[in-house]
């Protein structure tokens, strides 16, 4: 026989049998093997309610900590219960148990509070969900094909990670924002279909365009190519974009017949305009001349001086291109000075010197008969620098014809 031992909840007994006090009285809850020490027995049931303490413990910290659902919490404190309901342990399991119905509250708030977030999380994500199928709306509604596909992607992705709504508000809402994606990429899908058919028909057209334009780059008749580029210049741009992957290698073949014609027109003109110093030279030096004629004091002796000036300026040929305007200039204030004097002349004197004015006016017309001879063959053949010079020629012969004319009205 085993000698009996006590515990402040339990004993036991002679045979070996494990007791332990309840406010319902003693029951079994275990047997110790005979022979051994009953205080081991003691200890080894005093350790399993030590065990379910920590188990209560554990939960109770859970719970505070918000570690724990409300769900899961109830789950957690069911079979807490259930492990110290007819326990074998030793210890104040009724303390226990009522420890576990003190938190049943506590779940009860947790449950509470958790509905109200939740409740306040559908009505956020409703919101945002209404705001995000009223955009979907408007993008559906533009033309926006680019940035649209875009922005709608993203909105979907937003969509996914915001919280489901009740199964009707949800699907409701779903079936817009879904119908403005189908609608909007069936467009964008039919406007780059078309914009794929535009773009092949532009490569077609600038490939004949390029033939054009490296056909012509090696022309030297500078003045109708030059306006043959500038045609195929609008032609080019009225064609449109072709494929990306392709125009730009369109474009350099185009840009480079360009360049060459261009850089061989330019070289050309180099050339000419060196060729053409020594005559800026030479009429650098008739200038002086006319210009000695100022103030004109003698309008005959001035207007005799400067036809023979004209005649050694039209002999003295081309100058560079940046200097006609200033040389031509400097001439044109001498025939103005001197047609201004004659002029003042002209209405001094007697009738006798309408002959004179007779024979300028036959003279002048002759030349404006040539001249416009010269600036039509010049126009046919596409000389745009001898077309500029003639026309500058014959505005002033026709001046100097107007002049006359009006002298020899003075004298009729």
């Amino acid at each position: 026989m085993t000698t009996p031992a006590e515990h402040p909840w339990g004993r036991v007994d002679d045979e070996g049998n494990v007791h332990l006090r309840t406010a319902d009285g003693e029951r079994i809850i275990g047997q110790w093997a005979a022979g051994s020490d009953p205080t081991e027995a003691l200890a080894f049931y005093e350790r399993r309610f030590g065990a379910l303490e920590t188990e209560v413990e554990l939960l109770e910290k859970r719970l505070e900590s918000g570690a724990l659902s409300p769900a899961d919490a109830v789950k957690a404190l069911d079979k807490a219960r259930e492990n110290i309901t007819d326990a074998a342990a030793l210890g104040d399991l009724g303390a226990l148990e009522a420890r576990l119905t003190a938190l049943a509250p506590q779940i009860e708030q947790a449950r509470e509070a958790k509905k109200a977030a939740r409740e306040a999380e559908q009505a956020v994500a409703e919101q945002r969900k209404t705001e995000i199928v009223a955009e979907a709306e408007k993008i559906a509604a533009g033309t926006e094909y680019r940035k649209g596909a875009d922005r709608l992607s993203a909105l979907l992705d937003e969509w996914k990670a915001l919280p489901r709504l009740s199964r009707s508000a949800d699907d409701a809402l779903w079936k817009r924002f879904s119908g403005s994606r189908t609608s909007f990429m069936r467009a964008r899908k039919a406007f780059f279909a078309e914009q794929d058919t535009q773009r092949a028909a532009a490569k077609k057209i600038k490939e004949k365009l390029i033939v054009e334009a490296e056909a012509l780059s090696g022309s030297t008749d500078f003045g109708a190519t030059a306006a043959a580029y500038r045609d195929l210049m609008s032609r080019w741009k009225a064609a449109g974009s072709a494929p990306r992957n392709v125009e730009d290698k369109l474009w350099k073949r185009f840009r480079a017949a360009q360049d060459a014609f261009f850089e061989a027109r330019d070289a050309a003109n180099a050339a000419l305009d060196k060729e053409f110093e020594g005559n800026a030279v030479v009429k650098e030096q008739i200038l002086v001349e006319a210009e000695a004629l100022l103030p004109v004091s003698d309008a005959d002796a001035a207007r005799k001086a400067l036809n023979d000036i004209a005649d050694r300026w039209e002999a003295a040929g081309k100058v560079p291109r940046a200097r006609i305007s200033e040389l031509e200039g400097r001439l044109r204030k001498v025939e103005e000075a001197v047609r201004a004097a004659g002029e003042r002349q002209w209405q001094r004197t007697d009738p006798e010197k309408s002959a004179r004015a007779d024979d300028m006016i036959g003279k002048l017309q002759r030349a404006i008969t040539e001249t416009e001879e010269s600036l039509a063959a010049a126009e046919a053949a596409g000389d745009q620098r001898k077309v500029k010079d003639l026309t500058a020629k014959l505005e002033s012969n026709r001046a100097f014809l107007d002049m006359a004319q009006k002298a020899q009205a003075d004298f009729s």
